[in-house]
């Protein structure tokens, strides 16, 4: 075996001088280890804070917002509280109203949806301007409606093309429903879309659905019949398109009230009225019930819901009739010869008369060069008070109203509910006015003789209202100061108001009424009476009352005198009102009625017959001793 020949050269690794291997430092490798230790140990130290911020400082926080990628949460609107009548007869309600709403924070692009959904769903001009005025004043994350009262077949598009309409959803609501229409209007009112200062005063008045009272008891008891919101929770896709509902919490709905209106005496009313431009007061003279207030003409209050369109407005503000102001409440009128028996007791009360003084009637008075007239051209003689009752005899009131003065008369009619203003649960409530020196002077003028002279038959500067009337003559029938209201019930919960023990008894001598209620029964029942045509056709039942008719334009001395004035040849707007008050049963009141027919002319002949025949159904009817609606009236048969 030959072994390889070298070359000569000696190998690389003796060529390299040898090196000594190198021992590593202990102290190095320490230093190091610690360095990466520590590095190691604070990343992990901020990853665990972090950690526990997440799971623990944060994680509710985080919870909630990663929920709310896949969940859509909104208050919903509560249903409003229902209205009813005496009898549980619905006066206003609501009914299942289908909506589309827009979720404005759900969107990137409102307008391009909102045109997407006017193709899909026709919306009109007024719908848009309602979006946009909505969309500038609500919060984006406030639901703005649509559309309402949606069709299955818009229903039916709109999930069809859901995808195309972010933020775009149906729901169901509600709005207000009236029953009964123009019948109880001016009681019930109606509601109106919020206004800025609704939605400021309450974040609720916001949602959609949601309806501010504006007029009659929607108005005034508006916090009661709100109630409280609910809320909703539901499960939607990266769209925004829901899923399906997670959780939902019911409102609670607003209260229940009961009025002490009886519905079918109101139509009763309303029925008998007919055309005419009145309005008449039906009160329980015990404790102030107001079983009926009709003016007439009325509106349908419905058509404020989802707004009144300017024609419709046009119509009703340039009616004569002013068919959208409740005259019960709100109309003033001079009371006439009505207003004889207060002056009849603050003369009694103030001692400047006695109940047999008597004075001479030759169809005028004479004071200070002017001469003023008596009703009646022949005069009536020499009477006392009870007989200048029922003849309504100007000549003795005019001189009555002179011995007691303005003070005591304003004193003892503001006393029994004249001129001044009833706490009813009624927005728009006027007050009368009954006049006096101060009054006079506060107005820059001054007062007279002949002030009083007109003040004494209820003309020159007296003013009254229809409810005042009704409230007068049932603090006559009953003594007491029954107070009018109209709201009987809240939920379960009874008004005082009602309690027949309520009403203080008035500040005025028995003897002195019972002088006033003869007069008022000779009126409808004595051979000589001004109003024989309000007399009861009813056994054993007879009514006590006082006519009224009340000029709104001055009539000459000449064409007075002339034998040939008669007021119907006049324009309907310069006849004078006809007025009628009176109450019943007489020896036991338990009703009172007010009747005034603007421009009707004369109260005997107008309204008189009127309040007879609304007398006679209340009397049938009897609603204060049923608690179950009454059946067929004789009113009603005939």
């Amino acid at each position: 075996m030959k072994l390889p020949k070298f070359s000569g050269r000696k190998p690389i690794s003796r060529l390299m001088p040898r090196r000594e291997p190198i021992k590593p430092s202990r102290g190095i490798f320490t230093r190091r280890a610690l360095v990466v230790l520590a590095a190691q140990a604070g990343v992990l130290g901020v990853l665990g804070q972090r950690l526990y911020n997440l799971q623990v400082v944060d994680g509710d926080r985080l919870k909630q917002l990663a929920v709310r990628n896949r969940t859509s949460k909104r208050l919903l609107a509560p249903a409003r509280g229902t209205i009813n009548d005496r009898f549980g007869v619905q006066l206003a309600g609501n009914k299942v109203n289908w909506r589309a709403l827009l979720m404005p924070e759900e969107t990137t692009d409102i307008s391009a949806v909102i045109s997407r959904f006017a193709q899909i769903v026709p919306l009109d001009d007024r719908d848009h301007a309602r979006i946009e005025r909505d969309l500038r004043h609500m919060r984006k994350y406030v639901p703005v409606s649509l559309k309402d009262f949606l069709t299955w077949d818009d229903m039916a598009r709109i999930e069809l093309n859901a995808p195309s309409l972010p933020g775009v959803f149906v729901d169901i609501g509600s709005t207000r429903l009236y029953p009964l229409g123009p019948l109880l209007a001016h009681i019930v009112g109606y509601v109106a879309p919020p206004n800025e200062h609704d939605v400021a005063s309450s974040p609720m008045m916001a949602l959609p659905g949601m309806r501010a009272g504006r007029a009659g008891i929607e108005q005034t008891q508006d916090a009661l019949l709100r109630g409280e919101p609910g809320s909703v929770e539901m499960e939607v896709n990266s769209l925004g398109r829901v899923m399906g509902e997670i959780d939902r919490e019911e409102g609670r709905q607003g209260d229940e009230l009961t009025l002490t209106i009886d519905a079918g005496l109101q139509q009763m009313v309303l029925n008998r009225i007919a055309d005419q431009s009145a309005s008449a007061v039906v009160m329980d003279c015990r404790n102030g019930e107001v079983l009926a207030m009709v003016s007439t003409p009325s509106f349908d209050p419905s058509l404020f819901d989802s707004g009144v369109s300017h024609a419709q407005w046009i119509e009703w503000t340039d009616n004569v009739r002013t068919p959208l102001i409740n005259k019960a409440v709100s109309g003033v009128y001079p009371p006439g010869s009505t207003f004889k028996p207060a002056v009849g007791l603050a003369a009694l009360k103030s001692g400047a008369l006695s109940p047999e003084d008597r004075f001479s009637c030759p169809g005028y008075y004479d004071m200070g060069g002017v001469r003023f007239h008596c009703w009646s051209r022949w005069g009536h003689g020499t009477i006392n008070m009870r007989e200048a009752l029922m003849l309504s005899c100007d000549v003795y009131f005019y001189q009555a109203a002179r011995k007691a003065g303005m003070d005591p008369i304003k004193a003892v009619a503001n006393g029994f509910g004249l001129g001044t203003k009833l706490d009813i649960e009624l927005p728009h409530i006027r007050s009368g006015v009954i006049p006096t020196p101060d009054w006079r002077r506060e107005h820059g003028h001054h007062w007279n003789g002949g002030d009083t002279v007109n003040a004494g038959i209820g003309q020159g500067f007296v003013q009254v209202t229809p409810l005042e009337l009704a409230t007068y003559v049932s603090r006559i029938a009953s003594g007491r100061n029954v107070q009018p209201h109209l709201v009987r019930r809240v939920d379960d919960r009874s008004s005082d108001l009602g309690k027949l023990d309520a009403a203080a008894p008035l500040d005025i001598a028995p003897a002195h009424l019972e002088i006033i209620r003869g007069g008022m029964f000779d009126v409808v029942n004595a051979k000589r009476g001004t109003a024989p045509k309000a007399k009861l056709d009813l056994p054993n039942v007879q009514m006590a009352g006082k006519t009224g008719s009340a000029q709104v334009r001055r009539v000459s001395r000449a064409l007075r005198e002339s034998g040939h004035f008669n007021s119907m040849s006049l324009p309907w707007e310069e006849r004078p009102h006809a007025l009628f008050i009176c109450f019943a049963p007489f020896d036991a009141p338990r009703y009172a009625v007010s009747v005034v027919i603007e421009h009707g002319n004369a109260g005997a002949d107008a309204a008189a017959p009127l309040a007879r025949d609304i007398m006679t159904d209340v009397l049938t009817r009897d609603p204060v001793n049923h608690l179950h609606e009454p059946g067929q009236t004789v009113a009603d048969a005939e």
